[in-house]
């Protein structure tokens, strides 16, 4: 079932339908354009980050799962169709051709959860001129944001030095998909799990849950609050306990602890969701051991994200685990990636975007990663991929003629990739500041030379 789900990604979401004609526009008049011209020749794209945003030392591909269930199910409907036709959007020729659209493509990808920089493709289409330029938008907009919240996600990682993190995020995120995406996201760069129910069910990710402010609020008096979800939810529950006096509530509780525990109910854990985290953590800390709650853990939320959860950890507060939610689901300090999808090769024919500041590598290329005996990263070669790469080829076959090269890793490998690659990375790397060395990216000869090369032969 999990598979099933995670696999149509012509799925209905409420109010929410995924079609064909989630593209931009220019995308059917570019397409129509080049079946007037006869313009079907083979064409690689290439899909990267120009460069990285302000304070990022390192991103994480994520989305390619979604990414080719789209490539392999994008077609359009008589619907759809007959929309075009009544807006006056396309010749016949154009309809006819959408009609029976299909990807036959190829398509190579850096594995999701791998760590990647800027000028480095981690995305390669290869494909028929239209069909290669029409994916461009719904790729960029997959691949875009599962990348950002991924890249932030493992940055969280990082700061929370392996304690407990959940995603908090879904309320804020920019709507029903982005709610989704983001928690797959989190998940797959090491978050433990979700808040976000849905996300279980469709991506098999774990799924967390408390209480709000509201129940307590609710009752008539906090400790009837506790009683009562204690009763309902009697597997370990985990109980709000800043609605009113945070240290206050935690001593009802160890009050409530003893009747409860012959009742067979243990309390699995409390949450803080306001004020001076650490010290309250402290408070808490303290009044759970000497209530003998020693297995009560402490999970703190309340407008967290990597920074803060850095500050708590490194002041040894004793919080056993973070629920982050805006700033993880929206990247609140870093919103967007510089991520494009350009044209690289037509025809057989390397090609090239001179744009002031947007200028492109032209040709087919391969990015080939050096590391040392410990398995850290040393430095990336970007390179034509017909030069031999000394190292790890990172861009590999994963659709041929638009269907999957093989079985595409699930959720729990890329997860397990991305852990590995975490732990790959230089320590200045790992920073949550800027790196006083960034990571060390290539250029190979032999692509400067065709660069030169191309642009000797522009008109």
């Amino acid at each position: 079932m999990r598979g099933r789900l995670e696999g149509n990604s012509r799925r209905q979401h409420e109010g929410t339908p995924v079609s064909a004609l989630l593209t931009d526009l220019y995308q059917l008049t570019m397409l129509q354009a080049y079946l007037e011209e006869g313009m079907d020749d083979s064409a690689t794209f290439e899909l990267f980050v120009r460069k990285l945003p302000p304070g990022r030392n390192f991103l994480v591909a994520a989305g390619l799962e979604q990414a080719l269930d789209f490539l392999e199910t994008l077609s359009f409907s008589p619907a759809e169709l007959d929309w075009l036709e009544r807006r006056g959007s396309g010749s016949r020729r154009l309809l006819d051709y959408l009609a029976s659209f299909r990807f036959t493509g190829d398509v190579h990808a850096m594995p999701e959860g791998s760590m990647f920089f800027g000028d480095e493709p981690i995305l390669r289409v290869t494909a028929p001129l239209p069909q290669a330029q029409f994916v461009e938008s719904r790729l960029l907009n997959i691949v875009h944001f599962q990348t950002l919240i991924a890249s932030k996600a493992a940055r969280v990682v990082l700061a929370a030095r392996g304690r407990r993190l959940v995603d908090f995020g879904m309320r804020r995120a920019h709507g029903a998909e982005a709610a989704l995406f983001a928690a797959r996201a989190a998940y797959l760069a090491g978050f433990d799990g979700t808040a976000t129910v849905e996300a279980g069910l469709r991506f098999g990710i774990p799924v967390f849950g408390t209480m709000a402010h509201s129940f307590v609020q609710a009752h008539d008096s906090e400790a009837g609050a506790f009683m009562a979800f204690a009763h309902a939810l009697p597997q370990r529950p985990t109980l709000l306990v800043d609605t009113y006096d945070t240290e206050a509530a935690v001593a009802r509780i160890v009050e409530l602890a003893p009747q409860l525990a012959r009742e067979g109910i243990a309390i699995g854990g409390v949450r803080i969701d306001s004020g001076d985290l650490a010290a309250h953590a402290t408070a808490v800390r303290a009044l759970l051991d000497e209530g003998q709650l020693a297995s009560t853990t402490i999970l703190a939320s309340g407008n967290l994200d990597e920074s803060r959860v850095d500050e708590l950890v490194a002041a040894g507060a004793p919080i056993d685990g973070f629920g982050v939610g805006t700033a993880l689901a929206t990247s609140s300090d870093a919103p967007s990636l510089d991520l494009v999808y350009k044209l690289q090769s037509y025809a057989g024919i390397a090609r090239r975007k001179r744009s002031e500041g947007k200028a492109t590598w032209p040709g087919i290329k391969q990015v080939c990663r050096r590391r040392d005996a410990g398995g850290r990263l040393l430095f990336d070669r970007v390179q034509l991929a017909t030069e031999s790469c000394v190292g790890e080829a990172l861009l590999q076959p994963c659709m041929i003629g638009g269907r999957r090269a093989a079985a595409t890793p699930t959720l729990e490998m890329a997860r397990t990739h991305c852990a590995a690659e975490l732990r790959g990375l230089p320590d200045g790397l790992r920073t949550l500041g800027p790196a006083s060395e960034p990571y060390r990216v290539e250029i190979s000869d032999a692509l400067r030379a065709l660069a030169r090369a191309v642009d000797a032969a522009s008109r």
